[in-house]
């Protein structure tokens, strides 16, 4: 009955069309009145939520990627993609799943990576021959990238949600293959479509030309250099990175590429505060909320039930994805990895999984629910940015779902693509 009233009350929150974050937090408080909790137990749950040091990375990284997304990055990441590979049959497919490669690495955001490649790319994709609909697919599918390539900020919110218990340095390690996994499967099925379909060939850039491209492309991809090197070397902790990423993309757009306005910098630092802001409420209210469960032994409940289906971890995981990939398609992936990972974690744990493993799982089976109808809020952006209907991207988007659910089954019954990274660095 606990878990009816908390759960319950939550659900029938959001079917009357209240946000996420106050449905959390209302169904915190009225759980808290059932078991009869003070509420004030609830309140200071909520403010100890947001207070966490390792919070401060995602403000941080949230600015660095706004910064260099408006900044001209993306069109430089284009540039230097194309003279790495946009010579071959279909390369400006290529160039666009690469492209987000860095661009993912710099701004760790499928939306903000969908917007600043999809604008580019996709009219000179259309205007070489390629399918408009077919064209947004590659550019919504390789955003995905974004999630899982460090620096993530939904791999913060994954280590805070988990209690802290697990390293943000060790979750970007782990998220460097199957990031590229994803990227190079998507690259693959984009060359047997281009030599099915006949796409055309790019032009092969010629040296001088090349090299000034790539020289204007290195500063925006230091960042990466700067971000990953700095944790690796134990110079600095990754939320320590966050703020040196702000500094290094400030300095590199206003006083390198020069491409925007001083003037547009307060709207920049406005919609940047709003996002956060959205962020850290959210974060508050579900810390109440997951403090209510563990007190109903919600968590506990719940590993009874999946460890009752199965003794074999393989299928506890197979019937775990299912659920994500359901869920994923239904909400916001910040909320889920909140909710979720608390009620999650001891079951993973009772079967013997490495919670940066299950890290990497989490992601990609939300991921896909990014770019999954009906609130898949990347696919949402990639189609108002090519100008097409939902139903059209989802029929190219077809063939790009079976390869994702490729790569999810390979990140979770494969832990080592997650694990040999950061566990040869010994994180």
């Amino acid at each position: 009955m606990d878990a009816l009233v908390l759960i319950g009350s939550f659900v029938l929150l959001m079917l009357i069309g209240m946000p996420v974050a106050y449905a959390l937090g209302l169904a915190a408080l009225l759980g808290a009145m059932w078991i009869e909790l003070p509420l004030d137990a609830v309140m200071i749950q909520m403010a100890s939520g947001v207070n966490k040091f390792s919070l401060l990375a995602i403000p941080c990284f949230v600015l660095a990627g706004a910064i260099m997304a408006e900044g001209g990055m993306s069109r430089r990441l284009v540039a230097f993609a194309g003279v790495l590979i946009g010579f071959v049959r279909g390369g400006l497919s290529l160039v666009n799943i690469l492209a987000s490669t860095f661009f993912g690495a710099i701004s760790g955001s499928s939306v903000a990576d969908t917007a600043s490649i999809g604008s580019v790319l996709i009219p000179e994709m259309e205007k070489k021959g390629y399918p408009r609909p077919f064209a947004t697919a590659v550019t919504v599918s390789g955003s995905v990238q974004a999630i899982l390539i460090p620096p993530s900020h939904n791999a913060v919110i994954y280590s805070m949600a988990a209690g802290g218990t697990v390293s943000v340095a060790a979750l970007f390690m782990a998220g460097v293959f199957p990031g590229l996994l994803l990227g190079l499967s998507l690259a693959i099925y984009c060359l047997y479509v281009a030599r099915k379909e006949n796409y055309p060939k790019g032009r092969v850039i010629p040296l001088k030309e090349a090299l000034k491209i790539c020289a204007d492309a290195m500063w925006g991809l230091m960042t990466m250099g700067i971000i990953l090197g700095g944790i690796l070397s134990g110079v600095f902790t990754a939320t320590e990175s966050a703020s040196i990423a702000v500094v290094w993309a400030f300095f590199v757009t206003m006083f390198i590429y020069r491409d925007y306005k001083w003037k547009d910098l307060p709207k920049l630092m406005h919609r940047t505060v709003k996002t956060v802001t959205i962020v850290m409420i959210l974060i508050g209210f579900a810390a109440s909320f997951g403090y209510i469960m563990t007190m109903m032994q919600i968590p506990l409940k719940i590993t009874t039930v999946f460890t009752a289906l199965s003794n074999e971890p393989w299928v506890i995981l197979a019937c775990i994805n299912i659920m994500l990939l359901v869920l994923g398609t239904l909400m916001d992936m910040a909320p889920l990895i909140l909710i979720l990972t608390p009620i999650l974690m001891p079951v993973i744990k009772s079967i013997g999984i490495d919670p940066v493993h299950f890290g990497m799982i989490m992601m990609v089976n939300l991921g896909i629910g990014l770019i999954t109808p009906p609130v898949g809020a990347v696919l949402f952006v990639g189609s108002a940015v090519a100008k097409l209907k939902i139903e059209q991207v989802v029929k190219a988007m077809k063939p790009f779902f079976v390869i994702l659910l490729f790569v999810l089954m390979l990140v979770t019954y494969v832990p080592q693509i997650s694990l040999w990274l950061p566990r040869t660095m010994g994180l």
